[in-house]
């Protein structure tokens, strides 16, 4: 591979990683930051030329979102309600430049705890998709993202998409998170919520993720369960705190220590679930 190859499709790139390693740049806004040298080191792959991978398509499973999409193209996407947290969290994604530039396959292959766009997707049940020379490959975004700037990434692969089943587009959502400040905030905690109702004003579906509390971002399996056949007006107030805070393995750091990170994950919680049900009940079906 030279030093600086933007091919102008998939197959190209993905035959170029085949031969050697590569840097992969896509909108750069947490590559550029981490690299302490004024230019790249080691061989580039700009993959911002190749189409097929922006752009957000619906399917006959559900939508695909294209690795180089980025969060201004989502905050903007014509979505169903379930998409609705995703779209408050790229809002939230840094500056406005920030927003126009980076990826969302950046924001997950730089696999960062305060990764702003992972609680949503995960709440979304979302699925990724990873090409290389020889096929492709699907799995879990639960599993894809194995610690903190770690994932599940084979040497030669690219991630092409994220995938989120038609199921997931129903019901209403929130994003929540809190920093030290009001604009460019790094998260100390952030939290998902997705909450479908059934004709009985019930919780049919509930999908809940947190963000910043610990290695990686995680859905709340247990605390679901208890508020699934809950009726709305009961959900806040059955979301316990010790429950939240054993799902959790929250971290002391410069900005919040983790007994305030319990505390914080279980309020902002309480908040996104009432803002999702404040929404008028045909919203949440």
């Amino acid at each position: 591979m030279s030093l600086y190859l933007r091919p102008g499709n998939l197959q190209e790139a993905l035959d170029g990683l085949s031969r050697a390693p590569a840097v992969i740049a896509a909108g750069c806004t947490d590559l550029f930051p981490a690299t302490e040298r004024p230019a790249l080191g080691g061989p580039v792959l700009d993959i911002t030329a190749i189409a097929a991978l922006r752009g957000i398509a619906e399917t006959a499973d559900g939508w695909r979102i294209g690795a180089t999409t980025t969060w201004t193209d989502i905050a903007r996407a014509d979505l169903p309600p379930g998409f609705d947290m995703l779209k408050q969290a790229a809002r939230e994604v840094g500056s406005t430049q920030i927003q126009n530039a980076g990826t969302l396959a950046g924001n997950l292959c730089n696999a960062s705890p305060a990764a702003d766009g992972v609680p949503p997707l995960l709440a979304l049940d979302a699925a990724v998709e990873m090409a290389c020379a020889t096929g492709s490959r699907r799995m879990p975004l639960s599993d894809f993202i194995t610690g903190p700037r770690a994932t599940a990434l084979r040497p030669g692969e690219l991630l092409t998409a994220v995938h989120i089943p038609q199921a997931a587009g129903q019901g209403a959502s929130r994003f929540l998170k809190l920093g030290a400040r009001k604009y460019l905030v790094i998260s100390i905690a952030m939290v998902a919520a997705r909450i479908v109702v059934d004709d009985g004003g019930r919780a049919a579906h509930v999908a809940l993720a947190v963000g910043a509390c610990g290695p990686v971002a995680t859905r709340l399996p247990g605390v679901e369960r208890a508020l699934t056949g809950l009726p709305l007006r009961d959900l806040t107030g059955a979301i316990d705190a010790d429950a939240v805070a054993a799902a959790l393995s929250p971290i002391d750091d410069l900005r919040a220590d983790a007994a305030y990170r319990r505390h914080a994950a279980a309020e902002l919680l309480r908040r996104a679930v009432s803002g999702a049900v404040s929404e008028p009940e045909e919203a949440l079906r």
